[in-house]
């Protein structure tokens, strides 16, 4: 496990969030993902807070798996477009297979990982999707 990693984990545990699962990726960067989910709308997305060797920490979020169909592919990306262009913290976007995800990049400074603003961020994320998620799921289900 990188340093940055180990620093959100030792917030992790002094803040008895028990929520992650650390998994080491073993690649160039000595990633560690930490795995969990946000509980929106009644439905479970799945969330990975991404930390590694360099200055950027990822937080990401799959909103929804396979979205993007040619019924609902102009909707969705026009509307997304538009979230973009209105927040600052996070940004979505549509996987090649067709996933809408969202993504929120932060600096980490030196070995460190600020667990309280991931933590903070995640809740930022939380808080707009009370909002957002309904209407996403509308033009992911619009035919």
């Amino acid at each position: 496990m990188n340093r940055r990693a180990q620093a959100f984990q030792e917030y992790l545990q002094e803040n008895n969030i028990d929520c992650f699962n650390a998994e080491d990726i073993n690649d160039e960067l000595n990633t560690t993902a930490f795995r969990s989910h946000m509980e929106i709308a009644g439905q479970r997305i799945p969330l990975v807070v991404i930390l590694d060797d360099s200055i950027y920490g990822m937080l990401r979020l799959q909103i929804a798996p396979k979205a993007l169909k040619e019924t609902n592919k102009q909707a969705i990306l026009e509307y997304i477009n538009e979230l973009n262009r209105q927040y600052k913290v996070f940004k979505y976007y549509v996987t090649t297979d067709g996933d809408l995800c969202l993504d929120c990049c932060v600096l980490c400074e030196a070995e460190q990982a600020n667990g309280s603003m991931v933590y903070t961020i995640m809740n930022v994320i939380l808080t707009h999707l009370a909002e957002e998620y309904p209407v996403l799921m509308r033009k992911v289900w619009a035919e």
